[in-house]
């Protein structure tokens, strides 16, 4: 069972139970947690209203050649989407969206929804222009809910960059991947607890971020990760120790690259981290601590390009945004 703030690895959804929101009760319950942040007004905009939910819908298919193409997209506030699509460099046959925002990041009473669907066949990369941040709360919180779909066949990167969490925020995302029959995805998440440069290491309230993994034949893993300072040191023995940022890649699909992408990862200076199988062959889960955000980003790109050359037969292409 998945314990307060601890990144956790199950099969099966967790129970918990009861929590208060100052962290004094003996077991966690995120859930209840944050239907408590939700019921506390937001005096410049309730939550839900005009400009504080926002929603993505991004749908990919192959054509008659065998490319992907974006059919089907639909964006509001904070979402953007540049205009051209881009093919991949070294996979042609992919296509390639950078979602941008022209806000400052997430505010409280934020709720956002993101719908990503890869056709049978289709194969695409999904990526944010930029940081995304989770900024400081006084009431109420933050969520988004994402649903990631890939059809028979289809392979999917949904590789946002860093979300950075400032002092006071309280954040809940919780992922949802569908995964048809010998489809793959590669999911990343790297976070950051708050601008360190400032010393805000974890001065954020709550994060909690859940990635559930289903299949044909129902869920095959569920992964969750509750951060809550006041509650825990999240720096504690068995937990992050030193370390400040936390990098997690979920490659689905693909589970007999568990010991090629751990080469990969422990290998990399200033960084712990490494690979494991999955429950219920699931794929492989990576994951990376460090003390700065690119570190770890560097650790998780070798683990993706690892990935990509086994299953696509070529390397990850040169980072644009850099």
């Amino acid at each position: 069972m998945a314990t307060d703030e601890q990144p956790t690895t199950e099969s099966a959804p967790a129970s918990s139970g009861a929590d208060d929101q100052d962290g004094t009760a003996a077991a966690s319950n995120p859930t209840a947690a944050f239907e408590a942040y939700q019921t506390e007004p937001v005096p410049q905009a309730a939550a839900g209203s005009t400009g504080k939910e926002g929603e993505l819908s991004l749908t990919f298919a192959a054509d008659s050649d065998g490319r992907t193409r974006l059919v089907k997209d639909f964006a509001t506030v904070p979402f953007h989407l540049p205009g051209g699509l881009t093919h991949d460099e070294q996979v042609p046959d992919l296509a390639t969206v950078y979602v941008q925002s022209p806000t400052g990041g997430i505010a409280q009473g934020d709720r956002h929804e993101i719908d990503v669907t890869v056709g049978t066949d289709a194969s695409a990369h999904v990526t944010t222009q930029s940081a995304t941040k989770v900024l400081r709360m006084e009431r109420n919180c933050a969520r988004t809910d994402v649903r990631l779909t890939v059809e028979d066949g289809g392979y999917l990167e949904y590789l946002p960059e860093p979300t950075i969490l400032y002092p006071d925020a309280r954040y809940r995302q919780e992922t949802t991947l569908t995964v048809g029959a010998d489809a793959s995805a590669v999911v990343g998440e790297i976070v950051v607890p708050g601008r360190l440069a400032r010393g805000e290491a974890f001065d954020f309230e709550r994060l909690y971020s859940r990635l559930t993994v289903e299949g044909p034949d129902g869920v095959m893993v569920q992964d969750t990760t509750d951060l809550h300072p006041a509650a825990r040191d999240p720096q504690s023995a068995g937990m992050m120790g030193d370390h400040r940022v936390l990098g997690t890649l979920y490659v689905i699909g693909e589970g007999g690259l568990s010991d090629r992408l751990h080469e990969r990862v422990a290998a990399v200076d200033g960084v712990r981290g490494g690979a494991t199988v999955l429950p219920n062959e699931a794929g492989v889960l990576v994951r990376a601590l460090g003390a700065l955000p690119g570190t770890v980003a560097n650790a998780l790109d070798l683990a993706w390009d690892g990935t990509r050359r086994a299953v696509l037969g070529a390397g990850s292409p040169p980072r644009r945004k850099d």
